[in-house]
């Protein structure tokens, strides 16, 4: 069994059904399913999954476009869009986001499946270059108060 968690964020009762199934099929294991968008940030904040599987046309205020740009800001955790809306207002609203993928349903398990993987692999690959960035960054600083240090102790008279 995989040890990879998802939250589906899906107000369709029979397609979230299905989805999860399917996903639990293919071993991933389902935090949970949620409807609407105010429920998913809090859910995600609560359950920390690997990965947030979201449609774009929720029940509530929240749609699924702006429920993601906020699970991304406060957890950092990779979104899939999984919708059935793929006109350009929608695709230029969602590309903001920074998603790591947008699946057209109906969709092939496979193809959900590739863009899970992939998603997951690109999150921990962009987690590992923020590390080495930060970690060059206070290398660089110590550095440069060390050098400063020397400089000012040489220039004393």
């Amino acid at each position: 069994m995989s040890d990879v968690s998802i939250m589906l964020v899906e107000d369709e009762i029979i397609v979230a059904a299905d989805v999860k199934l399917r996903l639990e099929s293919m071993g991933y294991q389902v935090l949970g399913i949620v409807d609407n968008g105010e429920e998913a940030i809090k859910t995600a904040g609560e359950k920390k999954p690997n990965l947030v599987l979201m449609d774009i046309v929720l029940k509530g205020e929240m749609d699924g476009i702006e429920a993601a740009q906020k699970i991304r800001e406060l957890y950092d955790i990779p979104i899939i869009y999984l919708t059935a809306y793929s006109d350009e207002k929608t695709l230029e609203r969602a590309k903001v986001t920074e998603p790591f993928g947008y699946v057209l349903k109906p969709f092939e398990d496979r193809e959900i499946q590739s863009a899970i993987e992939m998603a997951l692999y690109k999150h921990k690959m962009e987690k590992k270059l923020k590390e080495s960035e930060e970690k060059y960054r206070k290398l660089i600083e110590k550095f440069l108060n060390v050098s400063n240090e020397i400089l000012q102790e040489l220039s004393k008279p």
